[in-house]
This record gives C-alpha cells, sequence and structure tokens, in this order.
C-alpha cells in the first residue's frame, strides 16, 4: 500500500464517524502498533483482542489476565505487547503466538506502562502514589527519583527517542531524567498565573518533532518544545508554545494526544463522549466530534499514519474518519461536472480534419526522450521511517497469519491431511493388526441390540471425548507456566485500589440488585426441567425393562 497517494490535499483530520468494533466483551483501554496496521484493545474480563485495522476484523485473541486490563503498551518491531492489570500485574507477550513471555507482581496498582521506544529490553511503570520505575525485561529495575518526596502523584513518559524520562507530580512540577544515569537534566513548574500551581495529569509526545503536551487539573492543554526546556534546564521557566482549552464548556479532559504528524491535537472530554481538535501551529479549534449523548469516555488514540482517530466509550472502540466524496469524474480528468446548462463556444478548428493550430503546438514543444523507469530499487516509506533513519524496519510485524479453525471436519478430511503428509515425506500411521481384527467384532456384535438410552448416552459422551481431545491434543503441550516474577517496592502502598475499580462500584451494586430476582426465576425454571427429564429417563428405564421381560 503506497502512503504518499492516499494523503489528502485537504484537512488531515478526522470529520466524521466511520462505524464501532466490537470486542463481544467491554473495552476499555487502546492501542496501536507503530504502523498502525493493528489494535491492540483491553477488555474487562482480562482478554487482549488484536484487530487487524485495514481489515477490520478480529486476529487474535489473548487471555492475558483476570481482572481488567487498563494500560497497553507495543514495542518498536510490534513483536510483543506490554500490558497491565487492576490485579497488580504487568506481563509481556508474544503477539504472533500469544504466549506469556514474563509476569510481573507490583505491591501497588498499575496506572500506566510504556516500551522504550527504541529499546525492547525496557520499559517503564507507574505505579499508584509511587515514583515510576525503570524495568528491563530480566526483573531489573530502577526507581526514578522524586523532587519532592512528599508528593507521590507521579506520572512517566519517555520522550520520543527514549534519551530522556519527563515525570509529572500533583504539584506542577515537571522533571526530565537523562535515562543512562536518572540525573536530572531540566525542570520546570507549570503555574497558572501568580504562584498558583496545578496538578500534572498526563504527559504525552508527539511521534513527529520536538512537542509534548501536558494535561493538567485547571483544564489547559498546554504544548512544550522538548529542545527549549532542555536548554533552560533546572528550575527554568520555558513558555508554552499553545494553551488549549474549552473556553465555552471549561471541559476537563480525559486524554489528550497528538496525531501522527504531529500537527494535530485530540482531546476527550472528561463528562461525555466529545472530541476536541486543535491545529497545533495556530491553535484554533478545527473540529468537536460528538458522540451518543450520556456516554463517557475512557480512552483516546490517533491512528499513527492516517487521519484517524479511535475513542471508546460504553464498552465499544468508535472509529472516525474523513468523509469519502465519491466524484466520478475524476476518472475522466477531460469531463466537467456541471450544475446547469453553459453555452459552448466552439473554436474554428474543432471539426476540421485537420487542426492547424494543433500541429503548430507540437511543433512548439520540446520533442521528450525515453527514459528509464527503475521498478527494481524500493524506496521506504516516509511515515514509517524516523528522521534519523534510512531504511524501514524489515523486522517489523505487520499483520498477523489467521488460520481456519475446523470445529466439525468431514468424514474426507482427515484421511487428506494424512494424505498430504505422505506426499510432503512424513510416515502415515498403519494400524495394528489387533485393531483391524477388534473392529469387524465391533460392529457384529453391535448390529443385532436395539439401541437403548443408556447407549445413546454413552455414544454422546465419546462424541464428546473425542472432540475434546482433538481440541486440546497438541496446543495443550506447547502452552508453558511462566514464572511470576515479584516487584520489591519498599515505600509502595500495600493496601490501594485501581481508580478504575472505584469508579465502578455503584454501577457493580444496581446491577446485582437487577439480577437477583431473574436469578431465581431461572433457578425455579431449571428444577422443573430437571424434574420433567428425571421422569422421562424413569418412564424410559421402564420401558426399556418391560423389553427386557418380553425377550
Amino acid at each position: 500500500m503506497n502512503l504518499e497517494l492516499l494523503e489528502s490535499f485537504g484537512q488531515n483530520f478526522p470529520e466524521d464517524f466511520d462505524g464501532t468494533l466490537d470486542c463481544v466483551s467491554i473495552a476499555i483501554t487502546c492501542a496501536f502498533n507503530r504502523q498502525g496496521t493493528l489494535l491492540a484493545v483491553g477488555c474487562n474480563d482480562g482478554r487482549i483482542v488484536v484487530w487487524d485495522f485495514l481489515t477490520r476484523g478480529i486476529a487474535k485473541f489473548i487471555n492475558a489476565h483476570v481482572h481488567p486490563v487498563c494500560s497497553l503498551s507495543w514495542n518498536r518491531s510490534g513483536k510483543k505487547l506490554l500490558s497491565a492489570a487492576t490485579d497488580n500485574t504487568v506481563a509481556i507477550w508474544d503477539v504472533l503466538s500469544g504466549d506469556n513471555d514474563k509476569v510481573f507482581r507490583f505491591p501497588s496498582p498499575v496506572l500506566k506502562v510504556q516500551w522504550h521506544p527504541r529499546n525492547s529490553t525496557q520499559f517503564l511503570v507507574c505505579p499508584l502514589k509511587h515514583a515510576a520505575v525503570l524495568m528491563t525485561v530480566k526483573g531489573d529495575h530502577k526507581v526514578v527519583p522524586l523532587d519532592d518526596d512528599s508528593d507521590l502523584n507521579i506520572i512517566a513518559s519517555f520522550d520520543r527517542r527514549g534519551r530522556y524520562i519527563y515525570t509529572g507530580n500533583a504539584k506542577g512540577r515537571i522533571l526530565a531524567f537523562n535515562i543512562d544515569n536518572l540525573e536530572i537534566a531540566a525542570s520546570f513548574r507549570v503555574t497558572t498565573g501568580g504562584l498558583n500551581t496545578t496538578a500534572i495529569k498526563s504527559l504525552e509526545f508527539a511521534r513527529r518533532g520536538e512537542c509534548f503536551l501536558v494535561n493538567s487539573a485547571d483544564r489547559i492543554i498546554r504544548v512544550y518544545e522538548s529542545r527549549e526546556v532542555l536548554t533552560c534546564g533546572k528550575d527554568g521557566e520555558p513558555e508554552p508554545m499553545q494553551k488549549l482549552q474549552d473556553l465555552v464548556n471549561k471541559t476537563l479532559w480525559k486524554k489528550c494526544c497528538f496525531s501522527g504528524d504531529g500537527e494535530y491535537i485530540v482531546a476527550g472530554s472528561a463528562r461525555q463522549h466529545s472530541l476536541y481538535i486543535w491545529e497545533k501551529a495556530v491553535g484554533n479549534l478545527v473540529k468537536i466530534l460528538h458522540g451518543t449523548k450520556g456516554e463517557l469516555l475512557l480512552d483516546v488514540v490517533w491512528h499513527p499514519v492516517r487521519p484517524i482517530i479511535a475513542s471508546i466509550s460504553s464498552g465499544l472502540v468508535s472509529i472516525w474518519a474523513q468523509n469519502q466524496v465519491e466524484n466520478w469524474s475524476a476518472f475522466a480528468p477531460d469531463f466537467k461536472e456541471l450544475d446547469e446548462n453553459v453555452e459552448y463556444d466552439e473554436r474554428e478548428s474543432e471539426f476540421d480534419l485537420e487542426d492547424e493550430d494543433k500541429e503548430k503546438e507540437e511543433s512548439k514543444a520540446p520533442v521528450e526522450e525515453d527514459t528509464e523507469v527503475d521498478v527494481c530499487t524500493v524506496e521506504p516509506i516516509q511515515a514509517f521511517v524516523s528522521s534519523d533513519e534510512d531504511e524501514e524496519d524489515k523486522e517489523a510485524l505487520l499483520f498477523l497469519p489467521v488460520s481456519p479453525d475446523v470445529e466439525e471436519p468431514e468424514d474426507g478430511w482427515q484421511a487428506s491431511s494424512e494424505a498430504k503428509r505422505t506426499s510432503q515425506g512424513a510416515i502415515p500411521r498403519v494400524p495394528n493388526d489387533d485393531q483391524t481384527t477388534a473392529v469387524p467384532e465391533k460392529k457384529k456384535s453391535q448390529a443385532p441390540e436395539t439401541p437403548t438410552t443408556g447407549d445413546k448416552r454413552t455414544r454422546h459422551s465419546h462424541d464428546s471425548d473425542k472432540k475434546r481431545n482433538q481440541s486440546d491434543g497438541p496446543p495443550s503441550g506447547k502452552k508453558k507456566k511462566t514464572k511470576m516474577m515479584d516487584i520489591d517496592l519498599p515505600d509502595a502502598p500495600r493496601d490501594e485500589i485501581h481508580p478504575i475499580l472505584n469508579v465502578k462500584k455503584p454501577q457493580e451494586k444496581t446491577h446485582s440488585k437487577k439480577s437477583k430476582p431473574q436469578k431465581s426465576k431461572s433457578s425455579k425454571q431449571e428444577k422443573s426441567r430437571h424434574k420433567d427429564r428425571n421422569k422421562g429417563d424413569d418412564g424410559a428405564g421402564e420401558n426399556a425393562g418391560k423389553g427386557r421381560q418380553y425377550y
């Protein structure tokens, strides 16, 4: 797919609703891979659903956690996926096979996880009411230092290249640490005017350019340039490039992020399903996307390459894209679409057999020589290449292979598969002599007997056992148990509950009250069904007994 042909000459932001992605279970968080071909969605039942974003189909289910997934992050190649759940665990997954590589257990709930942008052996973990932790895949960890020990509400993020770790606290203090030695390279304070400070809610970096945004509790999104922050050094006072806010409604922002090219900023409202899009260079509001009324927004991500936004609300992933206007005249560039009749003035030589004017024009034009077109060399797509790279990542995982699951194979399917194995050089399975002689004897013995209800039950159980053996055969042997590694953080709070679980408590109580009478009804119906079945079984047994007495 040539992405250069997909670039629109107009605006590069979505305008309209473009459908939903239903993950069967309730979606909570989502993340695109680096190329934007795969979308990982974390659900409340602990599953991770990987979508093929080009076909809008589910490519893989990963049974990741038991508790809800609260944060996801892809590594640079797209082969590993990092997930955090509300049960204080962080896991690393192999996307291609769906296997679990490592599991880390933290003493306090984990708010956010993030892979290093360049190094796939390091990742960042933000525990609740604790300093950020720089982890390695082997299990080694370093605690990112704190500027003020009294404030522990820390949010952290890698910069675009992963050279610095930026942290923000509830007192408006932002620190930049060098990743090699974790020493402070720069620091500044976000103020609301005067000496008043505001809490930092999130830090997001653009994929292109040197900008990052700060979402604070005063409902203003500030855009800074990282070069200016680093040049100001410790206790500097960098000025924000832009200050973005909703002046009318004074909206509190749930999640903010940059567009793929870094030219636009989208922010999701914490009160309703509304997305605000600003142009970064000017700072003007260009579009407001409204979802269904009454829905609360959980997460917002922008596609890394195309003008597409994915937002999560009420358990569904909503897709926002551009309007595709069908312009049929574009296929024939000589024709024009007319709204009304136009008088046409014909030229003098239009219907002549030989056009003299045309010959004169052709003679004036220079004669072009035949040029050779290079078809062999493949130029890298600029959207997939960073500014300091020359080639694309050839080992990147763009798509997942899908193998069809055969639930009820036909009779000749197994024979044909064995024939393929023999043609490929595999040794076919030959039955023993005992098995060949035993089969006709069973058939002879079963032929005269009448099928009773007991025999029917045993046949069904044998069939179900065969199906279970077929389904649980080879794949179950491949799966290995991974050891859970405990991360010791002595200062971490032990009895904290994840914010996601705190929000859902009142809703769960109402649901449980409503569902109580329904459960009693269903249990009564099941009891009556069981009585009818027992009566039917007794009747069948009596008839079977009578039949035996008769013979």
